[in-house]
């Protein structure tokens, strides 16, 4: 088995950084670059930097500040929000971003994972899937939960797969910030019908959460907010509980 990363969320909205529930309620958590550099000294294995606004609003990527971000982050970085085109996130790659977050876009362009992967190499694409409950299925929600895809996730993210996609990053808008933990049925499903990584993403309060999702959901890497932002629990302790229960991840070279 792969080891299991631990890859702390930062979702960025004008200047600084927030955290809602629900992909609503935004409260401000701080600026970015501070936020860079404790992350740089607690063992996570990457980073995902979002723009949550910029394709509500039709915003291109902000690549000055991604620049300056980049410059002062020393782990993998992941870089979304606004993205709709080849030119854009050739900028993004050399502005200092290791892989590139594509969701909304997706939906109009589903091709620009095939573009990117014959570039870049599938290595650097994550294709970005937010999802929501809607009676007793799923569907997915773009321009940060503001629009019905009218697609239900499994189809979607084999899609994303065959078309050439490294990995996905499936968050449950539901779950988003409750803290109550992952949804795990919706992880299973995606897990089980592709066979590239699947982060799971939204709803993580507590270690045991993570191990659930790795455990019994099948998820390959956890993504976390508010569990690092509003409580005492770290990305290095969350690598420790996950290890004692068995599972593998990356241990600190310090």
């Amino acid at each position: 088995m792969l080891k299991v990363r631990v890859i702390p969320t930062l979702l960025w909205k004008d200047f600084g950084l927030v955290k809602g529930v629900s992909f609503d309620s935004w409260r401000r958590v701080g600026p970015v670059l501070p936020a860079i550099k404790v992350y740089n000294s607690r063992e996570v294995d990457e980073l995902i930097l979002v723009d949550i606004m910029a394709s509500r609003k039709g915003n291109s990527p902000d690549h000055d500040s991604l620049n300056d971000f980049a410059d002062e982050c020393f782990v993998p970085l992941t870089v979304g929000g606004g993205i709709t085109s080849l030119p854009q996130i050739v900028s993004l790659l050399h502005s200092g971003a290791d892989k590139i977050s594509l969701n909304s876009a997706l939906f109009d362009n589903p091709s620009l994972v095939n573009e990117v992967a014959y570039q870049f190499g599938v290595q650097c694409i994550v294709a970005s899937i937010d999802v929501h409950r809607l009676d007793d299925r799923f569907i997915c929600l773009s321009h940060s939960g503001t629009r019905n895809s009218q697609r239900e996730p499994v189809p979607w993210a084999k899609e994303l797969a065959d078309r050439g996609a490294g990995e996905i990053l499936l968050t449950s808008i539901d779950r988003d910030g409750t803290m109550l933990g992952y949804d795990l049925e919706i992880i299973e499903m995606v897990t089980s019908a592709v066979n590239i990584p699947v982060i799971a993403s939204g709803g993580a309060g507590n270690y045991q959460h993570m191990i659930d999702a790795v455990k019994q959901a099948g998820a390959s890497a956890v993504a976390a907010a508010s569990i690092f932002h509003f409580t005492e629990q770290t990305p290095s302790g969350a690598k420790s509980a996950m290890s004692m229960a068995g599972i593998p991840v990356r241990q600190s070279l310090r």
